[in-house]
């Protein structure tokens, strides 16, 4: 476990953490006529569902309940989907905060009728914050690194974190400066 990990576990005594593996999960689709874009080839849009499904059931299991995505970013689509592929999704819990998680997702696709292995055709990260039943947020479990594996992807997440904190806060900045100086958006 990472000391960030330790950290957070300390910090919610009353909520125990949970391991990686125990909201991880895949959802399978196969991809047909109705998927594609004029191209011929799947829609991007179709597979960003199919992440953000596969995301959000990773966040519900992890969180014990109800859980909204707040932000999907670096989102690769690294080769085309076609109809007849069958369309892995796999995603995990990287990170989590108080009452926010990142679940990171890997898109995998394999010729329906060949035992070729898949290949990595995309993958994504989002953030998702818990909520409870009037759609405030509450608080998470924090997530427990299992593998060397895990422990990477917990410390990419918490850079990637940064890096969306730093950025809000300088266009909050500049949007200050140019209200400042009169400028109306």
């Amino acid at each position: 476990m990472t000391d960030q990990a330790t950290a957070a576990a300390t910090e919610s005594p009353d909520i125990p953490g949970k391991p990686t593996s125990a909201s991880r999960t895949t959802l399978s689709h196969i991809m047909t006529h109705n998927d594609t874009n004029l191209l011929g080839t799947v829609h991007g849009g179709v597979i960003m569902k199919l992440v953000d499904d596969a995301a959000g059931a990773v966040a519900g299991r992890h969180s014990g309940g109800p859980a909204v995505t707040a932000s999907m970013d670096e989102m690769a689509f690294l080769e085309p989907v076609r109809v007849g592929d069958l369309v892995h999704v796999k995603a995990q819990v990287n990170w989590t905060g108080r009452t926010s998680m990142e679940v990171g997702v890997r898109v995998l696709a394999e010729r329906w009728n060949e035992s070729a292995p898949a290949t990595q055709v995309g993958s994504a990260y989002l953030v998702f914050a818990a909520v409870d039943a009037d759609g405030k947020p509450r608080r998470v479990p924090p997530v427990l690194p299992e593998t060397e594996r895990d422990r990477r992807r917990y410390q990419e997440a918490q850079i990637r974190r940064a890096h969306r904190l730093a950025r809000r806060r300088a266009i909050l900045e500049l949007r200050e400066r140019r209200a400042a100086e009169g400028f109306e958006d």
